[in-house]
């Protein structure tokens, strides 16, 4: 087995390889390179995330600074994603977001993790699990989404959130650990921040 076959099934491997140093090194980079182009520069921004995320869609925007373990490589954008500053991806394997979700700041996606066992922790090992976020999600600031977890369509993550299991789709949660809190009902269409009613006409 390969250690990029590794990377992507969950089996143990050593970060540490020459030549995976090598490509993550040159993907980090990258990264450097989007965070110094001004936000003036929209198309030459957005033609730097093309180049370095494996997929993203038409209108996603990223505030700089962003960080990424892989600079992209292995996160799958939809369309019309916006992620305020100080986007973590930890995209040792695969991280896959839907359209039109938003990211709050100091937001955390983290797909790599560690065996318990000290020995093997202390040879570097790690093993990873792939992140999937649906569409028109919602994160708060200062969340942090552990690796293997699945968030379904529609749903909002409240600020500080620690989500350490899968969230189903409409509903809000929030927490440390994340917990679903209620579902999203038709009473929210109607009404915003506490009861104040929504004048659909004046939008």
């Amino acid at each position: 087995m390969t250690i990029q076959e590794k990377m992507h099934n969950g089996a143990l491997y050593q970060p540490m390889d020459a030549d995976l140093q090598k490509e993550q090194l040159a993907d980090i980079d990258e990264v450097a390179v989007y965070n110094r182009i001004p936000a003036t520069h929209q198309e030459e921004r957005f033609a730097q995330l093309k180049k370095m995320f494996a997929e993203i869609g038409e209108r996603s925007y990223v505030e700089a600074p962003f960080y990424s373990n892989f600079g992209g490589a292995h996160v799958h954008f939809g369309s019309g994603i916006y992620a305020n500053f100080n986007l973590t991806l930890v995209d040792d394997t695969h991280i896959y977001v839907g359209d039109r979700t938003m990211f709050g700041p100091n937001v955390t996606l983290v797909t790599a993790t560690h065996p318990i066992d000290p020995s093997l922790r202390e040879q570097g090992y790690q093993y990873n699990k792939p992140i999937h976020v649906g569409r028109n999600c919602w994160f708060g600031a200062n969340v942090t989404v552990m690796p293997g977890v699945t968030i379904g369509d529609n749903s909002v993550i409240g600020a500080g959130s620690l989500v350490t299991h899968d969230i189903p789709a409409n509903v809000v949660a929030f927490g440390s650990p994340c917990r679903v809190v209620r579902e999203i009902t038709d009473d929210d269409r109607k009404t915003y921040d506490h009861g104040k009613p929504i004048d659909i006409e004046s939008l």
